[in-house]
């Protein structure tokens, strides 16, 4: 026996009257001491603790509903923008905009009411007895999955969902009206369109502009099975809205034989042979530029849709589900081309908008 098993053997007695028990040595066995005695919380014990649990829990859905309120009317009561009447000023942030400010802290205490009051409602008065369970394995029996239903609908008996309405109705109506934040969050993609994809920067006596030259374009410069890409006059690269403009307003000219014209609407709508389509697919919106001059059809680079100009724009092949709107045109005293109103229909890819 060394010097340390006897130094360990001296102190036996005065560790036991320390602890006031026996103390473990290598080789003793240890057998399971259980759980602790269960302690019941105040509102396990007091009906009133409990109510005044309940209205607490209730209280912060509210809190979240009445704040979903707010983040909502944000909206309505700020405007965005640096101008001095849309910002505030924070210690020690400094100046924020009220719009933004608002939205975040709105939706922060939703979301935080929502949270606590589960929370506290799990805390106060769910089951808060220990089960004891045995571990078993990976593959559960049948009797062990019929055991975890039947904890799963003991558990929601005892977390008093069914019982505690005040809860129940606060809490459904929480998480019901916080899915509104989102939908607002849709408005802040940018301002409706209302009626400006109806029409296009086209109007009776605008001329009809080359996109490559920017110069006015005769009907005698279009030869028979040529392809010219042309703009509204007036319209200028250099433009804050050139984009937006052009993205709805270009077309492309082409010219055929009147005898190879089948839609006798788009030869009226045309000059002596020249007709004038929307640029625009109507799948996705992708600019069309293929052009084959024997079948006078067009294709669509990014999916293919085909459209027959001698048919009226008609799509005869791809997803595109509308044909190419025409622009109906004629030409002034001094032979040059000119559009005598808008498009037959709104331009692009969508047809909700269409009226």
């Amino acid at each position: 026996m060394t010097s340390q098993d006897n130094m360990s053997e001296e102190h036996l007695p005065a560790a036991q009257e320390a602890h006031g028990g026996a103390v473990a040595v290598v080789g003793d066995s240890f057998a399971d001491p259980g759980l602790p005695p269960h302690e019941h919380r105040r509102t396990d014990i007091d009906e009133r603790a409990a109510a005044r649990a309940e209205r607490q829990v209730a209280f912060w859905f509210l809190l979240s509903m009445v704040a979903t309120i707010g983040f909502i009317a944000s909206y309505v009561l700020f405007k965005p923008g640096p101008q001095l009447s849309n910002v505030v000023y924070i210690f020690p942030i400094g100046h924020v905009s009220k719009l933004n400010f608002s939205l975040g802290m709105c939706l922060g205490v939703s979301l935080l009411g929502i949270g606590v009051g589960a929370v506290h409602w799990a805390r106060t008065l769910m089951s808060d007895e220990e089960h004891i369970a045995e571990r078993h394995p990976i593959e559960a029996t049948p009797e062990v999955r019929e055991q975890v239903f039947a904890d799963f609908r003991q558990g929601a008996k005892e977390s008093g969902f069914g019982r505690r309405k005040l809860i129940r109705t606060t809490m459904i109506g929480a998480m019901a009206m916080v899915p509104l934040s989102a939908v607002v969050l849709f408005r802040d993609l940018g301002p409706l369109p209302e009626k400006k994809l109806d029409s296009t920067d086209w109007a009776k006596g605008k001329l009809l502009v080359n996109m490559n030259t920017t110069e006015p374009i005769k009907a005698s410069d279009i030869t028979v099975g040529s392809l010219t890409f042309a703009m509204p006059e007036g319209v200028k690269e250099s433009d804050e809205d050139f984009q937006e403009v052009i993205a709805k307003a270009a077309v492309m000219l082409v010219r055929m034989q009147p005898d190879d014209i089948k839609d006798k609407k788009s030869a009226s709508w045309g000059y002596e042979g020249v007709l004038v389509y929307s640029k625009i697919c109507t799948h996705v919106g992708c600019p069309i530029s293929l052009y084959e001059q024997q079948t006078h059809h067009v294709l669509c680079p990014c999916h293919q849709s085909t459209f027959d100009l001698s048919d009226g724009g008609r799509v005869i092949f791809g997803p595109a589900g509308h044909p190419l709107p025409q622009l109906r045109v004629s030409v002034n005293g001094d032979g040059y081309l000119e559009a005598l109103g808008d498009f037959s229909q709104p331009v692009g890819p969508g047809f909700w908008e269409r009226s």
